[in-house]
């Protein structure tokens, strides 16, 4: 993994451009105001027509119990990504991180899925889309299941909107539950390049929209199905 130190200021346009050829920063702790651009040997990606729903995951989402909204609240999803507790000792998100996000948040290159219950922020996730790619940076959950709902509602809109890639930088044990797999830096940039190429649409299903579970598990069956076609 490459670790080259920041050494001038870092712009919206120089971090998609990182984005574009694979890097991206990251600090080592809250109060270190230094960026690394991070360039790991091997990335994790979801493949979007292999998300991996349990029976008992489906019925959460199929029972709607949490309402999903999109770019509702950035600055509340980001601080809640950043924060400490339990599992978690310290973070990579520091004040040029949300300086830097919110930033391509306004210019509507960053985009939230937050998972809310009873007026309350539940959970959520926040990434960078770039053409036909999404970049997931960072996700946090208050009550059970409520990233896992949001990272679901999160890739049937991308699957729907004709998304090529869902970056999930690194394969942990519990997004590889979810789908989650390890690519080769070669084989990644050969998948970057050509999603950034293309173009897809975010807003497939509109901001506001409510968009039920039920329609969320059928945008993935039809992903599904539709990858099995061109593989026959």
């Amino acid at each position: 993994m490459s670790r080259p130190r920041d050494d001038f200021e870092i712009t919206p346009d120089i971090l998609l451009r990182a984005y574009s050829i694979g890097l991206f920063p990251m600090a080592e702790s809250a109060d270190d105001q230094n960026l690394f651009w991070i360039d790991p040997e091997a990335r994790g990606v979801f493949p979007l027509d292999r998300m991996v729903v349990s029976k008992k995951l489906a019925r959460i989402i199929r029972s709607d119990r949490f309402e999903l909204r999109i770019d509702c609240d950035f600055e509340a999803v980001i601080e809640a990504c950043a924060s400490v507790g339990a599992g978690r000792e310290k973070t990579w998100i520091n004040r040029r991180i949300k300086r830097l996000y919110g930033q391509l948040f306004d210019q509507g290159k960053v985009h939230t899925v937050e998972a809310w219950r009873d007026g309350a922020l539940a959970g959520g996730l926040y990434g960078v889309v770039l053409g036909a790619a999404f970049f997931g940076e960072s996700m946090f959950h208050r009550r059970s299941d409520a990233s896992k709902v949001a990272l679901i509602h999160l890739a049937a809109r991308l699957a729907k909107g004709g998304f090529r890639l869902l970056d999930t930088q690194f394969v942990t044990p519990h997004l590889e539950t979810l789908g989650a797999v390890e690519v080769s830096k070669e084989d990644y940039r050969v998948m970057l390049a050509e999603a950034v190429a293309k173009t897809a649409d975010f807003w497939i299903w509109p901001k506001g929209q409510n968009i039920s579970g039920r329609a969320v598990l059928e945008a993935l069956a039809a992903a599904q199905s539709q990858a099995a076609v061109w593989q026959a």
